[in-house]
């Protein structure tokens, strides 16, 4: 998952969200059911809930984790490469504008 962009997690994350509710809607609706095998389903969705659950904090935290790495790295860049970091910026800045003139 390293490939995947920060739009692609942000979608990933809020689908599992999505997936986690809606299962624990269905783990409710199923409550009223009785017998050895409804408990043994409602046990393994359970144990999967949690499972997923554990999956999303670890994704998000790893997300932050890299962005605050990445802010670290660009503000160390800046403070030790002023100029070069003025020069990146302003080649961008042309680009984008040279990007909206051309529409």
């Amino acid at each position: 998952m390293s490939d995947m962009t920060v739009d692609q997690k942000d979608k990933l994350m809020t689908d599992l969200r999505v997936v986690i509710s809606d299962a624990e809607e269905l783990l409710r609706l199923g409550a009223e059911q009785t017998g050895v095998a409804a408990t043994e389903w409602r046990g393994r969705v359970e144990t999967r809930l949690a499972k997923a659950k554990a999956s999303l904090v670890t994704l998000q935290e790893t997300a932050v984790e890299k962005v605050k790495a990445a802010g670290h790295a660009a503000d160390d860049f800046v403070h030790d490469s002023p100029w070069k970091a003025i020069g990146a910026a302003a080649g961008v800045g042309l680009l984008v504008g040279l990007l909206i003139g051309r529409r």
